[in-house]
């Protein structure tokens, strides 16, 4: 359940569960979202809002839902965005919703130049599930929520296990 409140956040966000990889993508600061964590016993925190959060919300899940990718790797699960080049700054202004992710690119393959954002590990699981969750989007798109759900029980122990 969301709350709202104008309070800032106020813990730094840990580190993921790699280092930069090749073709990974930085940049100096990310803006940090409002709202403050709310922890209730070992459930990860959850976001508690202010209104205009719910459009941020809103639009990153509209992106996510239309354009993304639900899946995994074999040993862990990954939320992916593969967007033109053109739409870079999309994909930061979603990182700054949504803290933890990781931008790879820019890749030229095939005649298409693109970036690929990927949640992984406790940023999928602190971050971006909880958002995906608390949203009941599964009568609005039924496929996109088919697939989420797929990837959520293809990789059962990784929700169920503290990621360090």
């Amino acid at each position: 359940m969301r709350l709202e409140n104008s309070q800032p956040r106020a813990f730094i966000r840990p580190l993921e569960f790699h280092g930069k990889l090749p073709g990974e993508t930085s940049f100096a600061e990310r803006p940090a979202r409002q709202g403050s964590p709310v922890k209730h016993g070992n459930q990860p925190a959850v976001m508690v809002e202010r209104a205009s959060d719910r459009f941020e919300t809103g639009f990153l899940l509209g992106v996510l839902v239309g354009e993304g990718h639900f899946g995994g790797d074999g040993r862990q699960p990954q939320v992916t965005l593969k967007l033109h080049v053109r739409h870079e700054a999309l994909l930061r202004y979603i990182m700054s919703i949504c803290p933890g992710g990781r931008l790879y690119g820019p890749y030229n393959h095939g005649g298409r130049h693109y970036y690929q954002l990927m949640y992984r590990g406790k940023a999928l699981r602190d971050e971006l599930l909880p958002l995906l969750d608390s949203a009941q989007w599964e009568r609005i798109d039924p496929p996109s929520f088919a697939r989420y759900a797929d990837m959520k029980s293809r990789y059962p122990t990784f929700f169920a296990m503290p990621i360090t």
